[in-house]
């Protein structure tokens, strides 16, 4: 019965969010006609020529150099600067402010409201015997020198696992250290240490079949993240080894290598291929982007798949697994790791009314957001550039990207805080009804 009651409780808070979230939008649009009459048509006109006068100024920014950068960085703030302008000298910009309230309270209410509707579904756990003789490689200089802050190896050895150190002045095979281990009785590997690092030894242990760990030693941990890790004390990880579970998790596949996270081709890859790129990445990326940008320098690229055909496209990310799309990149984490498909998502924007027309967000046309089971890259040259899990590689073309579905056994704790919740895309009609409704 308390959780009827609690159920109950909670689909009204879910109503009376949608009935806010309502109220706000009707007043978003009723406020300026009684404030302004038909004239608020007009004020709406400038404020979006506003924001395109912005965004084809940071287009310009981004893909020129020298005093045309300069003039189109001037653009973009005086064209905002102007519209502040015009509201502050007819006495509106109160309106502007209380308008972007109202929205605000759109937006928090109505995912308020639809946060059940989210439809994020939790990976399947499985219960385990705890590992025998798990094995670690950690790198001791990886996210600025966690693994000896924290104490890892220390605590991983306690737990009777043996631990290998990277050293950081040679260059290492670690696939090749996971090989020994395996031949010498190891039945778990683990890594501390970047993405990178994760998913070549992870190529290994999905190969042999025996489960995975990952620690969240690295700089941003995105696999530890979308494994509902924590990401905060990397040493919550070795939980895993008295109180775990598994999970069985995709692998995506480009050529011959595997990755935990995503391959980018195009104007990031081309840029971090750069020498001086490590020593002056700002630098680099403002000298070099705008003959990337312009196709310049690299080569044009093409990808093709089931349902998907992108000519042309001045930058392309495939990851494993789709990307979230609640935050304005769609890049902040990937709900599910076992969907059994690839998420692309590719941008071709040739000039700077394209660039504005990105403010209209997945609904641009230079904006391609899509899944797949399989994605072939081809390109004028022979190779290409290719940013693999943030590595910076280069692959024959055409290159052939593909995901391996729960090809990985994951071990985790059974205690994890688990993968950020989505939020729930504004769905009016369903708004519309939750606020209708009456239990």
């Amino acid at each position: 019965m308390g959780g009827d009651v609690a159920r109950q409780r909670s689909s009204a808070t879910q109503r009376w969010a949608a009935r806010l979230a309502i109220v706000a939008a009707v007043a978003v649009v009723v406020l300026p006609l009684v404030v302004a009459g038909f004239k608020s048509l007009g004020l709406a006109a400038i404020v979006l020529a506003g924001f395109a006068l912005s965004a084809a100024g940071l287009w310009w920014a981004v893909s020129r150099k020298g005093l045309v950068r300069v003039l189109a960085v001037a653009l973009a703030v005086a064209a905002q600067a102007a519209v502040i302008g015009f509201f502050v000298a007819v006495g509106l910009f109160w309106l502007v402010i209380v308008i972007a309230a109202l929205w605000a309270v759109v937006c928090f209410e109505g995912w308020a409201a639809l946060a059940e509707d989210g439809g994020q579904v939790a990976p399947a756990e499985y219960r385990t015997a705890p590992p025998e003789r798990p094995f670690f490689i950690m790198n001791p200089r990886s996210g600025g020198g966690k693994v000896g802050r924290f104490g890892l190896k220390e605590k991983a050895e306690a737990l009777g696992a043996q631990v290998v150190l990277l050293d950081p002045a040679h260059v290492q095979d670690v696939a090749a250290l996971a090989r020994t281990a395996l031949a010498d009785g190891a039945d778990l590997l683990g890594v501390a240490g970047g993405d990178g690092t994760q998913a070549l030894v992870a190529s290994v242990a999905a190969e042999y079949g025996i489960p995975f760990m990952v620690i969240s030693a690295g700089t941003r941990n995105h696999f530890a993240l979308d494994l509902g890790l924590d990401r905060q004390d990397p040493a919550t990880c070795l939980d895993a080894l008295t109180d775990g579970v598994e999970l069985r998790i995709d692998l995506g596949r480009i050529a011959e290598r595997t990755f935990v996270n995503n391959v980018s081709f195009g104007a990031y890859a081309e840029v971090v291929q750069s020498p001086a790129y490590r020593d002056d990445k700002i630098g680099t990326i403002l000298r070099m982007l705008p003959d990337v940008l312009t196709h310049h320098i690299g080569s044009r690229l093409s990808v093709q798949g089931v349902g998907v055909s992108i000519d042309s496209p001045q930058a392309v990310l495939v990851s494993n697994n789709p990307y979230s799309t609640d935050d304005p990149a769609g890049l902040g984490h990937r709900e599910r790791l076992d969907a059994g498909v690839l998420g692309v998502l590719s941008i071709k924007v040739d000039n700077a009314a394209q660039a504005a027309e990105l403010l209209r967000g997945r609904h641009a046309s230079g904006l391609t957001v899509a899944t797949a089971h399989e994605i072939v890259v081809t390109a004028e040259a022979p190779e290409v550039e290719v940013g693999v899990d943030g590595e910076a590689l280069s692959f024959p073309t055409p290159v052939r990207c593909v995901i391996e579905p729960q090809a990985l056994r994951v071990r985790v704790p059974r205690h994890r805080p688990g993968v950020p919740r989505a939020r729930a895309r504004l769905d009016w009609r369903r708004l519309r009804d939750l606020a209708l409704s009456r239990g």
